[in-house]
């Protein structure tokens, strides 16, 4: 399987290419500076320089040109302001999503955020509202698109290893971290379970096994 994934360079994204490697999947990684590509080849991905703020249609779909599924894992970040939540958390998955479809790419995984419902409330921080708005803007772009579509919201993210142990359901779960090695494998299974398709899940750390967790939401 070869797998596009954009935001090649964020923490999920690298780990998320470590794990494809290690079971013999391929991941070609679209990133937007050129001095993170050796930790993408160290990471067993191929790095691909893409800014997805300034790219156009066509040259987006050429990379993911025979794939098999690809992965929106982007981000803007903290503290990175408003005008790039919206260009980046909605504007480039909505172009990454529009490229898989233009590239025929059916599979197509999408990292969200839990705390979707409260994008609009007064009582959130006007910053994280913004980020929690353009994650749901694009959420809602995805799902009028033609294409195998899963939504992953991932609770808190921490750093460490995985446990390997996560709770996995339809929205909504109570207010939980999970790792990102764990998003990470979550991913993974997710590309090879069509029986998640159309469906938007929520991620926290529990004491399910991955592959039984993806399992049991089929």
């Amino acid at each position: 399987m070869r797998v596009v994934i954009a935001g090649g360079h964020g923490q999920i994204a690298l780990l998320l290419e470590q794990q494809l490697a290690t079971r013999g999947h391929a991941a070609t990684a679209l990133v937007r500076n050129p001095d993170h590509f050796g930790d993408v080849q160290e990471a067993g991905a191929v790095p691909v320089l893409c800014d997805l703020e300034s790219a156009d249609l066509d040259s987006v779909a050429s990379y993911l040109n025979g794939a098999d599924a690809a992965v929106f894992a982007a981000g803007a970040g903290a503290g990175s302001g408003a005008a790039r939540k919206d260009t980046v958390d909605y504007g480039a998955a909505a172009l990454f999503a529009s490229a898989a479809v233009e590239a025929g790419v059916r599979r197509f995984v999408q990292v969200s955020s839990v705390g979707i419902e409260a994008a609009d409330s007064p009582d959130v921080d006007p910053e994280f509202a913004v980020y929690l708005k353009a994650k749901k803007m694009a959420e809602e772009d995805l799902r009028g698109r033609d294409l195998d579509w899963t939504v992953l919201r991932p609770g808190r993210l921490v750093d460490g290893p995985g446990t390997g142990l996560v709770t996995l359901a339809a929205p909504r779960l109570p207010r939980g971290s999970v790792a990102r090695a764990d998003v990470a494998a979550v991913l993974v299974e997710l590309l090879g379970a069509p029986g998640t398709i159309g469906k938007t899940l929520e991620l926290v750390e529990g004491e399910t096994p991955v592959g039984e967790a993806v399992r049991a939401v089929l």
